[in-house]
C-alpha cells in the first residue's frame, strides 16, 4: 500500500460515489473531504438518503469510491482488491450495527471470538484473552456462555460492542447503534461509547438522533451527498466547509 504523509487516522480527499442504474446516475457522495484524527469521536448526521450510510460503508472498506482518495492509518486504501480490503477491515476496523448481527447458534463468547479467528497473527490463547478483556469492558463477562436469544436488546448490543473492540481496531464505526433500543438501553450504550472514547478509542458514528450526535467531539452534517457542516462540540463555532 502507498504510504501517506498525513498523520491523521482517516483522510478522505475529493471523494465521490456514483451509483449507476440503467441510464440513471445517482451521486450518493460528492467531493467529500474529511479528516478524523486518532482519538476523536465523530458523529455523522443527515436525513434519510443523504449519503451518510454510503460514507460509513466506504470508511469501513465495505464499498469503494468512484473518485477520490481514502487514506487509513497512513496508507492509501482507495483501490485495494476485495481480499486486501477484508484483511485490513478485520484488523483495523470494528463495526457496531443497529441490528446487532449476532449469530444465534453461537454463545456470547463465540460471537466475540469469531472475527478474531480469521486473524493469522492471533493464536487461540491470545484470542481467549482478548475476548475475556472485551466482555469485561462492556460488563458482559457473566453472560459469556449465554446465547443471543437469552439476552435483552441492550445486552446484545453490548456483546456487539465487545465483538467490535476485541481485536483492538484503529477505529470503531457505529451505524445507528441505538436504533433498535429503548431510551434506557440506548442511554446505556451511549454511555459505553463515551467510556471507550475516554479510554482512547476513535469512534465514527452515523445517527439520526440529535441526543446521540451531541455526545461526539464533532458533529458532521451531510445533505445530498455533501458535507454542509463540521462542528466541534456545542460550545465552539462551526468550521467552514
Amino acid at each position: 500500500m502507498k504510504e501517506s504523509s498525513n498523520n491523521a487516522l482517516v483522510t478522505l480527499t475529493a471523494l465521490d460515489k456514483v451509483f449507476y442504474t440503467d441510464d440513471v446516475e445517482t451521486h450518493a457522495l460528492e467531493q467529500v473531504n474529511l479528516t478524523i484524527n486518532q482519538g476523536e469521536y465523530v458523529s455523522i448526521s443527515g436525513a434519510s438518503g443523504c449519503g451518510k450510510s454510503t460514507l460509513l460503508s466506504i470508511l469501513g472498506l465495505l464499498d469503494t469510491p468512484t473518485n477520490g482518495q481514502y487514506h487509513l492509518s497512513g496508507h492509501d486504501v482507495t483501490s485495494l482488491d476485495k481480499d486486501q480490503r477484508a484483511a485490513i477491515r478485520n484488523e483495523k476496523i470494528g463495526f457496531i450495527f443497529q441490528a446487532f448481527n449476532l449469530i444465534s447458534d453461537l454463545t456470547v463468547e463465540e460471537n466475540v471470538e469469531l472475527p478474531l479467528s480469521y486473524r493469522e497473527d492471533i493464536d487461540k490463547s491470545t484470542r481467549k484473552k482478548l475476548v475475556k478483556e472485551a466482555l469485561a469492558q462492556v460488563d458482559m463477562q457473566h453472560r459469556a456462555n449465554h446465547f443471543p436469544s437469552q439476552l435483552s436488546g441492550g445486552q446484545q448490543q453490548r456483546v456487539a460492542v465487545a465483538r467490535a473492540i476485541a481485536g483492538k481496531p484503529a477505529i470503531l464505526l457505529a451505524d445507528e447503534p441505538t436504533g433498535n433500543l429503548d431510551s434506557k438501553n440506548a442511554g446505556a450504550v451511549m454511555d459505553l461509547l463515551d467510556k471507550l472514547h475516554a479510554g482512547g478509542a476513535t469512534i465514527c458514528m452515523v445517527t439520526h438522533d440529535p441526543r446521540s450526535a451531541s455526545r461526539a467531539d464533532r458533529i458532521i452534517e451531510i445533505f445530498d451527498g455533501k458535507i454542509v457542516a463540521d462542528q466541534i462540540s456545542e460550545t465552539t463555532n462551526a468550521i467552514a466547509v
